[in-house]
């Protein structure tokens, strides 16, 4: 039941986004437009309490219940460029602004985006964790959290890569194609 909850407050968030954009570009009606858009982390705390009651009712903590903790860590940290994101988008689709897809770095620059994209993915995976480790002692039962702490080492393992990926643009740059150079 939990897991349906998690994936309808995804679906919820979007949601805002695009009424939010909507009435604000499309309507003209911008102070609509940006409560529609304050209201996404309402999500959140739906999400968050959902998830702790179910846990409180006996549940046993599952992978599903640990993704609304990382999805809580994600949208804190990301929520805000994932709007900036869309809004940059609406406005190229709907009302003739610049291209987004243009406006890709190289070089040092490029190397720079990617270190600080590691460092919000950081910061996501330590909100992300503290909530799984603050469950983990709330519920106090190694094995009824064990999923928890598997999560915390898969996310942790794939923040290992990303930093790889992520660090290997500084000693090997994104170099500029050849078509951009004339």
């Amino acid at each position: 039941m939990i897991g349906y909850f998690i994936i309808g407050c995804e679906i919820a968030f979007w949601l805002f986004v695009a009424a939010g954009l909507s009435v604000r570009y499309l309507l003209g009606m911008k102070r609509t437009g940006i409560a529609l858009l304050m209201a996404t982390p309402i999500v959140d705390v739906l999400l968050l309490v959902a998830t702790v009651m179910d846990l409180q009712r006996g549940a046993t903590a599952s992978a599903i219940h640990g993704i609304a903790a990382i999805y809580i860590g994600v949208s804190i940290v990301y929520g805000h460029r994932m709007i900036a994101w869309a809004d940059r988008y609406f406005l190229y689709w709907f009302k003739g602004g610049d291209n987004p897809r243009g406006q890709k770095v190289y070089g040092r620059e490029h190397a720079n985006r990617e270190i600080q994209g590691w460092f919000r993915h950081l910061a996501a995976w330590c909100i992300g964790c503290l909530f799984l480790y603050i469950m983990v002692l709330w519920i106090g039962d190694a094995e009824r959290t064990e999923a928890f702490t598997g999560l915390i080492r898969i996310w942790g393992m794939i923040l290992g890569i990303d930093f790889i990926i992520s660090f290997s643009y500084t000693l090997w740059p994104r170099k500029i194609p050849l078509e951009k150079m004339k």
